[in-house]
C-alpha cells in the first residue's frame, strides 16, 4: 500500500474540516444546506457560496489523487455539489409561475423567494413577509451553474429544465432597472422594506449573463436544443449602469463591502481596471477594520445600539451605529482570493495572517469562521472616541457557512491545490485584460434598383436587397418577434422572452436560422413606430452614435456588421436624388472613419467569414417551436404603419413556415393607402398638402355625421398647435390662439365616433379614423411637417419604442426625472422605472393633456438618454432633470436667439426637426454659446415649416467678447459702476420698460463701450436660468451642505426646511442625501432664483471650516439672498442709479440686474452674498475671525485683501468651474 503524500494529508485535513463544518448541515433528501443547527431555512445565496469549498475540494482531490480512494472521494464531493444545485433548482421550479409573472411586472410580490425549507424545498414565509427580491442571488446561482457545468459537472438533466434556466435568464436580464433588496436583504439601509437599485445585483447579473451565453447545459453530451442564448444588449445595459454607479453601492450606501464579489471573484464584472482599484480602495479606507470589513457605513446589524425587538430603524437612529459597525471576516477571504488571481503574494500573505488571527480554534483542531465581530456593550463609548481601538468579540453564527466555505477555498488556492483557472473555467478573470480595437463592418444596401442606380450616379457601388440572395435582410422588429419563441415550454407554461427592443449589438450579428443567413437592420432605421426615423439628419446622427457605441461595447469574437438600408424616404422631395446628409455620410464611411469609429465598408458576402454568427437553434424544425400558435400571433402593435423590404419576400408557393411567419408580420405592418393620390404636374414634383388630406378626412366624417362643411380651404397653420403650449408658459409673452380652430381640424374626426370608427371610405370596410390618421402622419413625415407630425403622434398616442428603457437609463445613472412644470403636484416626479403604459399616462397627465407637449417630452427623454450614455460628463452635478423647465428654456433660447416673440418661438420650437431639437438640447446641456438662424427652404420643398439652423458660435467676431475671460468681465463691471452719471443714465434707458429684462433685449449703440456691454447684457441671467432649469450645482456641493448642516439646526429654502437631523440618517456622499437636498431646492419654481440660492448656500458652506460648534438655529437662505440684493441696490443707488435698472422681479423681489451680475468680482453676486452672510451670522462667528467685517460692511470700508481673495476663489474655483468653461470664458 502506497504511503500518503504530504499533499494528500493536507487534503484529508480540509476534507475533515468541510465535513464537520459544512456537509454536516446538508439535508440528505433535498441536498440543501441549512443555515445552522437552529436555523432550518436554506438561503439561495448562502447555499451557493457554502458549496464552493466542496466543489473546490473535489477538484483538488481529482487533481492530486494518490490512490483510487481519492478519486472516489472526488466523485462523492462532486455529487454533493450536484445535489445541492439541483435542490435549489427544484425550489425555484416550484415557483415557475412567479418567474413567468416577474418577466413582465418586475414586482417585489412576483419574484422568486430568497429562502426555502431545507427539508422540503417549500417556501417558509409569505411573499410580502421578507425582502425576497434579490437579483444577485438568482444571478449567482446561474453564474456557478455555468462555471460548474464548464468544469465537467452535469447538473441539468432534461429539456424542461433547460427551458426553465433560459427563462431565469429573462428573469435577470432586466437587472439594470430592477430595484431589489440586495445582497443583505435590506434594500435601503434603514431596513424599512424600501428596494433600491444595487450595484452588486447589477454586476452579478451581468456576470451571469456573460457566463451562460451560448453554453450547452448538457455539457459534452448535449446538442443545439440545450444551448442557452443571451442578447448582448442586455449585458451592455448592465455594464453601463454598473459603471455609472461604482464605487457607490446604491442610493443609500455610498460604499459596500459586498462589491468585492463583483469587482473580483466570482463575478469579475468590471472591465475597467481603474474602476476596480478605486472601488477596492474605497472599501479598504472606509470599511476595513481589525477583524474584517463592515458591510456598509452605519450598519446597525448586531451592534450594541440596535434594538432587537424591531427590524426597521428610525432614520435619525443610524447615527448611533457610526464607528461601531460589526466587522465581517468573510470579506478578507475575498481579498485573499483576489490576491491569488492577481498573483500578488504580499496581499495573499497579509490576509492569510490576518485570518489566522481571528479564526476560532476548537480543541479537536477544527478552525471556525465566525459570522462577525462586535463591540462589547460596555466599551461602546470608548470605540466612539477611538475607532478600531477596542477588542471585539465574535457573534452570530459559528461557523458562518458562507465564510467557512470561502476560507477553505482560499486556502486551497493559496497552497497550490487549485489553480485559478480551475474555479474559473469560463475565464472571467481576464475581463480587465487588453481589448483590441474594434473595426465595424458596414454594409450599405439599396432598397430598390432605382436607389441603387441613383447611388451609382454618384460613383457609389452598392448592392440592392435583391442582389444579396440567398442572404436575407430584415428589420429589427422581425428579430424581436423571433426571440419571443426562445424559452417557450408548454409543459411548464412558460411563454418565453417578452417582446423587447433589440439593440444595435444584437442587430450587428449575423444569424443562422433554419440554414439561412439573416442580417437585421438597426432599430433606429425602422420608421414604423416613432417619427425620429423620418428625419434623415437624425438617422445619420443616430448612425454615428451607434457606430461609436459598437466600437466601445463590442465584446464578441469577430467583428460587428451593421447593415444600413437606403430607402425611398432617404431621397430628396422629388425623388430624383439621395438626400445630401445621407450621401455625405456614405462618403465619410468610405474614408474608414466616422464619428470616431473605425469602419470598413463592403458587401455583406465579403463579411461572412469575419462576422460573428449566432445560430438560433430554438427555431430549428426539430425543436417543436410553433411559430403560429394562434391566428393573431405574429402581428405587431396596432399603430404599426410600415412593412419591411419587399425584395426579400418569398413567393407564397415556395414559402416554408418561417417565411410565412416573417411575411405575415411584414404585411401586417404595411400601410394601405385610402386617401386619393396627390396631384402631379409636368413642371412640379409630387407635392403633399397636409391641409388637403385633413380636409378630406373632415369631409368623410362630416358626410357620415350628416354635417355640412363648406368647400373652403381649411388650413392647418402650425401656429394653431401653439394653443396647447399656453399652459406651459414656455415664454413670457402670452399666447392667443383659438383652441376651437385646432380642435375643428384634427380632433373632430377622432372625437366623432372614436379612433376605431369605420368610415367605410369609398365603400371599403375597415377604413377607420385611426387608419386615416396614420396615413396623414406618414404623408406629413414625407414632407417634414414636424409640428403636424408631433400633433398627430399625440392624437394617436404614439410613444417612443424605448421610452421606458430611456427613462431607466437616466434613473440608473442617478438622474431623477420630472415631467410638467413646477410646482407639484402639476410637476410629476419619476424616481423608479415604470412600465411603458404607466409612464406614457403620467407624461400625458403632467402635460395637462397637451398632446404636443406630451410627445415632445418623450422626445426630450429619448435624447437625454442618448447623451447620458454617450456623453455622461454633460450631466455632472445634476441629480434631477426637469423636462418641463428644459422645454421652457429651449423656447426662451429660441426667442433670445431669433429676437422674436414668444408666439413665434413656440411655433419654431414645435417645428424643429428631431435633429435640430437634439442639437438645441445638447447646446443647452453643454452651456456653450450657440446661434440660431432662419434659412429659407428650397423652392422645390413641399414643407411649410420654418427652416432654422442651430450652430456653435466662436467662429465669428460676434462672440469674441463672450470669450474674453473673467478678468476682462470684472474690469468692465468695475468700470461701468464708476462711470459718470450720464453713462449710467444711458444704461438705465436701455433697460427701462423691460419687465423682466431677458436675453433678447437689445443694447444701446451710442458708443463702443455700450456695444461691448450690450453683448454681455443678459448673459448671467441666461446662465442662471439654464443651470437652474437643468439643476446643475457646483462640484462637491452636496458634501459641503452636509457639513454645514452639522453646525446649525437646518436650512430654510423658500419656506421649506432641510433639517440637520438628515445628517444623522445619511452620510455625506450618499446619493440619497443629494436627492433630499434637491427635493427642497426644487420647490423653487424660478430657475434663476434657485441658482442664486445655490450660490448663497455655497458661500455659506465655507463656514463649515470655521472653528465654531454652531452657527445658529435655522438659517434662512432666502433672507441672506434678499439682504445681498438690498446691499446691491444700496450700492447702485450710491452710484446714482435710478429707474429701470432698480426694477425687481415681481415673483421674488430680486433686482433684475442682480440676476444678471457675474458671480465674481468686486461687484459680483458672491461679494454681496458674503457680506450678507457675515451680517446675518455675526453673533456666531469668532471674534478673531470674520465678525469684525460686519462693521466694515455697515461703514462702507474697503474689504481686506484676504477676504477679496476668498471671494475670488469661491467664485472662480467653485461656481465657475463648470459654467465658465462651458461658456468659453476661459
Amino acid at each position: 500500500m502506497r504511503s500518503r503524500s504530504n499533499s494528500g494529508v493536507r487534503l484529508d485535513g480540509y476534507a475533515r474540516l468541510v465535513q464537520r463544518t459544512i456537509l454536516c448541515h446538508q439535508n440528505p433528501v433535498t441536498g440543501l444546506l441549512s443555515a445552522g443547527t437552529d436555523h432550518k431555512d436554506a438561503w439561495v445565496r448562502d447555499n451557493v457560496y457554502s458549496i464552493l469549498a466542496v466543489w473546490g475540494l473535489g477538484m483538488a482531490y481529482r487533481k492530486n489523487a494518490d490512490r483510487d480512494e481519492d478519486k472516489a472521494k472526488a466523485y462523492e464531493l462532486e455529487q454533493n455539489v450536484v445535489k445541492l444545485m439541483r435542490g435549489l433548482l427544484q425550489c425555484m421550479m416550484r415557483q415557475v409561475d412567479k418567474v413567468e409573472k416577474f418577466k413582465c411586472t418586475q414586482s417585489t410580490k412576483d419574484c422568486l423567494h430568497a429562502k426555502y425549507n431545507s427539508a422540503t424545498c417549500a417556501t417558509v414565509v409569505g411573499d410580502d413577509q421578507w425582502g425576497h427580491l434579490q437579483v444577485d442571488a438568482t444571478s449567482l446561482y446561474l453564474l456557478f451553474l455555468a462555471q460548474m457545468t464548464a468544469s465537467g459537472l452535469r447538473i441539468i438533466f432534461t429539456l424542461d429544465e433547460v427551458a426553465f434556466i433560459q427563462n431565469l435568464v429573462f428573469y435577470i436580464e432586466a437587472a439594470y432597472k430592477v430595484a431589489d433588496y440586495g445582497i443583505w436583504e435590506r434594500g435601503d439601509k434603514t431596513n424599512q422594506g424600501i428596494p433600491e437599485l444595487n450595484a452588486s445585483s447589477v454586476g452579478m447579473a451581468k456576470a451571469a449573463l456573460e457566463a451562460i451565453d451560448e453554453l450547452d447545459l448538457f455539457g459534452a453530451h448535449g446538442g443545439h436544443k440545450s444551448v442557452i442564448h443571451v442578447l448582448p444588449d442586455e449585458v451592455e445595459h448592465c455594464q453601463s449602469i454598473l459603471y455609472s454607479m461604482l464605487p457607490r453601492a446604491s442610493t443609500s450606501k455610498e460604499i459596500d463591502a459586498g462589491l468585492l464579489s463583483i469587482i473580483s471573484y466570482p463575478a469579475f464584472a468590471v472591465e475597467d481596471v481603474n474602476l476596480v482599484n478605486v472601488t477596492k480602495s474605497e472599501i479598504i479606507s472606509k470599511l476595513q477594520g481589525r477583524y474584517g470589513c463592515c458591510r456598509f457605513l452605519r450598519d446597525g446589524y448586531k451592534t450594541p445600539r440596535e434594538d432587537p425587538s424591531r427590524l426597521h430603524y428610525d432614520p435619525a437612529e443610524l447615527k448611533l451605529f457610526e464607528n461601531i459597525e460589526c466587522e465581517w471576516p468573510v470579506f478578507w477571504t475575498y481579498f485573499l482570493i483576489d490576491g491569488v488571481f492577481n498573483e500578488d503574494k504580499i496581499q495573499v500573505e497579509e490576509y492569510r495572517e490576518a485570518l489566522e488571527g481571528i479564526l476560532i480554534r476548537e480543541k479537536n483542531g477544527i478552525v471556525l469562521m465566525p459570522e462577525l465581530y462586535a463591540v462589547p456593550p460596555e466599551k461602546v463609548d470608548e470605540e466612539y472616541e477611538n475607532p478600531h481601538s477596542v477588542d471585539r468579540v465574535p457573534m452570530g453564527k459559528l461557523p458562518h457557512l458562507w465564510g467557512q466555505s470561502m476560507y477553505v477555498l482560499s486556502c486551497l488556492l493559496a497552497e497550490g491545490f487549485l489553480a485559478a483557472g480551475e474555479i474559473d473555467p469560463l475565464n472571467r478573470r481576464f475581463s480587465t485584460g487588453f481589448k483590441p480595437d474594434v473595426v465595424v463592418q458596414v454594409t450599405i444596401l439599396a432598397e430598390s434598383n432605382q436607389i441603387k442606380n441613383l447611388l451609382q450616379d454618384h460613383g457609389i457601388d452598392v448592392q440592392s436587397i435583391a442582389d444579396i440572395h440567398p442572404l436575407r435582410v430584415q428589420p429589427a422588429r422581425i428579430l424581436s418577434n423571433l426571440y419571443t419563441k426562445l424559452g417557450r415550454n408548454e409543459n411548464m407554461k412558460l411563454s418565453g422572452r417578452p417582446h423587447r427592443h433589440i439593440g444595435v449589438l444584437g442587430t450587428s450579428k449575423l444569424y443562422v436560422i433554419r440554414n439561412q443567413i439573416f442580417a437585421f437592420t438597426p432599430q433606429f432605421t425602422d420608421q414604423h413606430h416613432f417619427y425620429l426615423a423620418l428625419d434623415n439628419q437624425m438617422i445619420v446622427e443616430m448612425l454615428k452614435t451607434e457606430l461609436a457605441y459598437l466600437t466601445s461595447c463590442w465584446r464578441m469574437t469577430g467583428r460587428p456588421t451593421l447593415t444600413f438600408p437606403i430607402t425611398h424616404t432617404m431621397l430628396v422631395d422629388d425623388g430624383t436624388d439621395i438626400h445630401p446628409a445621407v450621401l455625405a455620410t456614405i462618403r465619410k464611411l468610405e474614408d474608414g472613419y466616422f464619428g470616431g469609429a473605425r469602419v470598413k465598408i463592403g458587401k455583406l458576402s465579403e463579411f461572412l467569414t469575419t462576422s460573428f454568427h449566432t445560430h438560433l437553434s430554438f427555431l430549428d424544425p426539430d425543436c417543436d417551436v410553433k411559430l403560429f400558435d394562434d391566428p393573431n400571433e405574429g402581428c405587431c402593435s396596432p399603430d404599426s404603419e410600415y412593412g419591411g423590404y419587399p425584395a426579400d419576400f418569398c413567393e407564397k408557393e415556395s414559402q416554408d413556415e418561417l417565411d410565412q411567419y416573417i411575411n405575415d408580420i411584414l404585411q401586417s405592418t404595411a400601410l394601405k393607402s385610402y386617401l386619393p393620390p396627390t396631384s402631379k404636374t409636368a413642371n412640379q414634383p409630387p407635392r403633399f398638402s397636409a391641409n388637403h388630406s385633413t380636409q378630406e378626412i373632415l369631409s368623410i366624417m362630416a358626410k357620415a355625421k350628416g354635417l355640412e362643411i363648406p368647400a373652403v380651404s381649411m388650413s392647418l397653420p402650425t401656429k394653431v398647435l401653439n394653443t396647447h403650449r399656453k399652459s406651459l408658459n414656455l415664454v413670457d409673452t402670452p399666447l392667443s390662439f383659438d383652441r376651437k380652430d385646432s380642435e375643428s381640424v384634427l380632433n373632430l374626426p377622432k372625437d366623432a365616433q372614436g379612433p376605431d370608427w369605420d368610415t367605410e371610405l369609398n365603400g371599403q370596410y375597415g377604413v377607420t379614423v385611426h387608419c386615416l390618421l396614420n396615413e396623414l402622419y406618414r404623408k406629413a413625415g414625407l414632407n417634414q411637417e414636424w409640428g403636424l407630425i408631433r400633433y398627430i403622434s399625440g392624437i394617436l398616442k404614439k410613444r417612443v419604442e424605448v421610452l421606458a428603457e430611456a427613462c431607466t437609463d437616466l434613473l440608473s445613472h442617478h438622474k431623477q426625472l420630472t415631467v410638467g412644470l413646477p410646482p407639484e403636484p402639476r410637476e410629476k416626479i419619476i424616481t423608479t422605472p415604470l412600465p411603458p403604459e404607466e409612464l406614457t399616462d403620467l407624461i400625458y397627465e403632467a402635460s395637462g393633456q397637451d398632446i404636443s407637449i406630451a410627445v415632445l417630452t418623450q422626445e426630450i427623454i429619448m435624447y437625454l438618454a442618448m447623451y447620458v450614455r454617450s456623453q455622461p460628463s454633460l450631466f455632472m452635478e445634476m441629480l434631477r432633470l426637469r423636462i418641463g423647465l428644459i422645454i421652457q428654456v429651449m423656447a426662451t433660447e429660441l426667442a433670445r436667439s431669433l429676437k422674436c416673440s414668444g408666439e413665434e418661438a413656440s411655433e419654431s420650437l414645435m417645428n424643429l426637426s428631431p435633429f435640430d431639437m437634439k442639437n438645441l438640447l445638447h447646446h443647452i446641456l453643454s452651456g456653450k454659446e450657440f446661434g440660431v438662424e432662419r434659412s429659407l427652404r428650397p423652392m422645390e420643398s413641399s414643407s411649410s415649416s420654418p427652416a432654422i439652423s442651430i450652430h456653435e458660435m466662436g467662429h465669428s467676431g460676434a462672440t469674441k467678447t463672450g470669450r474674453s475671460g473673467i478678468t476682462k468681465l470684472k474690469s468692465e463691471m468695475k468700470q461701468f459702476f464708476h462711470e459718470s452719471h450720464s453713462m449710467s443714465s444711458s444704461m438705465f434707458a436701455s433697460t427701462r420698460g423691460s419687465t423682466p429684462p431677458s436675453p433678447t433685449s437689445t443694447s444701446p449703440t451710442g458708443s463702443d463701450r455700450d456695444i461691448s456691454w450690450g453683448d454681455r447684457k443678459g448673459q448671467w441671467l441666461r446662465r442662471r436660468r439654464l443651470d437652474g432649469a437643468i439643476n446643475r450645482v457646483p462640484v462637491g456641493f452636496y458634501e459641503k451642505v452636509w457639513k454645514i448642516l452639522q453646525k446649525c439646526h437646518g436650512l430654510s429654502i423658500d419656506g421649506y426646511v432641510l433639517p440637520s437631523s438628515t445628517t444623522r440618517e445619511m452620510t455625506p456622499c450618499e446619493i440619497k442625501f443629494a436627492v433630499h437636498v434637491e427635493s427642497v431646492l426644487n420647490h423653487v419654481p424660478q430657475p434663476e432664483y434657485r441658482q442664486l440660492l445655490v450660490e448663497a448656500i455655497l458661500v455659506l458652506t465655507f463656514l463649515s471650516d470655521v472653528e465654531v460648534n454652531s452657527i445658529g438655529g435655522i438659517i434662512h437662505v432666502d433672507r441672506i439672498v434678499h439682504m445681498a440684493n438690498d446691499l446691491f441696490l444700496q450700492e447702485l443707488k450710491s452710484f446714482g442709479a435710478t429707474g429701470g435698472i432698480l426694477e425687481k422681479d415681481i415673483a421674488t423681489g430680486i433686482c433684475h440686474f442682480f440676476y444678471d451680475s457675474a458671480p465674481s468680482g468686486a461687484y459680483g453676486t458672491m461679494t454681496y452674498l458674503t457680506k450678507a452672510i457675515i451680517i446675518y451670522l455675526q453673533d456666531f462667528l469668532p471674534s478673531t475671525g470674520c465678525a469684525h467685517l460686519s462693521d466694515m460692511v455697515r461703514d462702507g470700508l474697503p474689504w481686506p485683501q484676504e477676504v477679496i481673495q476668498i471671494q475670488e476663489n469661491l467664485a472662480v474655483q467653485e461656481l465657475l468651474a463648470g459654467c465658465s468653461e462651458r461658456q468659453g470664458l476661459r
